[in-house]
């Protein structure tokens, strides 16, 4: 089959496309023809060594497709099923065997392209909300990135719990996106940015921030964070973020940092399809997720220049065929 390999640690010119043996599903794995891969952060920080990885391999690890085969221990899903999954190795693929219990069916109504470059942003949505912290109706919430991938999704799942969202942009553009998704509040990145947060708070500051940005705006989000609240570190777009004293989380309002990840979310079977069945029912239900970019397999380099150099927005797919 064709895919891509990463030949080495570096940047996206170390992407490759070429020829690779067809995956042999096991006996609790399923065989998925791909038709939607989804390009993602992590896929990024693999790449260039910032996470364990071995060179050669066939990078991602989320897409959507069809079931050709099934293994002989698989029993609820059949040949023909759509299905999406977010945590399968070598998703930059014709083809990929996916373990039958990470795969989820893809409900009447919901592409094949939403389900494949989404599912992984929609479960980390989803755990960023009820899971890493739990902010309730009414709260506010400050989130970087708010067009991004993620920021689309949370904001939409934010709006619907009954929370005041204020996201942090870069672009007219990306203003505009955020604010059609239904942030409350969208600000530019800058030195005031605090000083915005605390006043549209009353001087009180954000029950929660969600900092998927990292190095160049950790400062800010805990600056921006009231008393007791917390900053979910969830991504590091700009960087990770360096070794601080935990002492300024005393003065700063005796505030809670957690860096979660969303393997520890999805691990257990049942919880994965509790999350599974609420993002991709929020699909069904109007939540919306915008396709920003589509590229072909074999144009992966420049998916990945685009998705570092924060030329994106929404999502973004590679398309095999």
């Amino acid at each position: 089959m064709r895919a891509i390999q990463v030949t080495r640690h570096g940047g996206p010119d170390v992407l490759s496309y070429g020829t690779v043996d067809d995956p042999i599903p096991a006996a609790d794995e399923v065989l998925v023809r791909v038709t939607a891969v989804g390009v993602n952060f992590i896929d990024t920080y693999l790449r260039r060594g910032l996470y364990p990885s071995q060179p050669p391999y066939v990078p991602g690890t989320e897409g959507a497709g069809e079931i050709v085969a099934v293994g002989s221990e698989v029993s609820d899903l059949g040949v023909g099923t759509r299905v999406c999954w977010c945590d399968a190795p070598a998703s930059y693929g014709e083809l990929v065997a996916v373990r039958a219990a990470r795969a989820v069916p893809i409900p009447d109504g919901v592409s094949d392209e939403v389900a494949g470059s989404s599912l992984l942003r929609g479960l980390t949505a989803h755990y960023l909300l009820d899971g890493s912290a739990h902010p309730a109706e009414g709260d506010a919430i400050l989130l970087h990135a708010g067009a991004g991938g993620v920021g689309l999704i949370l904001t939409q799942l934010a709006k619907r719990k009954g929370l005041r969202v204020i996201t942090t942009v870069s672009s007219d553009e990306k203003a505009e996106l955020s604010a059609a998704a239904g942030a409350d509040h969208v600000l530019r990145y800058g030195d005031d940015l605090v000083e915005q947060v605390r006043g549209l708070t009353d001087g009180a500051g954000v029950r929660v921030t969600y900092d998927g940005v990292g190095a160049d705006t950790f400062d800010q989000s805990v600056a921006s964070t009231g008393i007791r609240g917390f900053v979910v570190l969830f991504g590091a777009a700009s960087g990770p973020v360096p070794p601080f004293d935990l002492q300024r989380l005393n003065s700063a309002g005796s505030l809670s940092v957690t860096r979660p990840t969303l393997a520890h979310f999805i691990a257990d079977p049942d919880e994965l399809a509790w999350r599974a069945s609420e993002y991709l029912g929020a699909l069904a239900d109007g939540v919306e997720v915008r396709v920003g970019q589509r590229y072909r397999l074999a144009d992966a380099e420049q998916a990945h220049a685009d998705l570092e150099g924060r030329r994106t927005t929404g999502t973004s797919v590679l398309v095999p065929n």
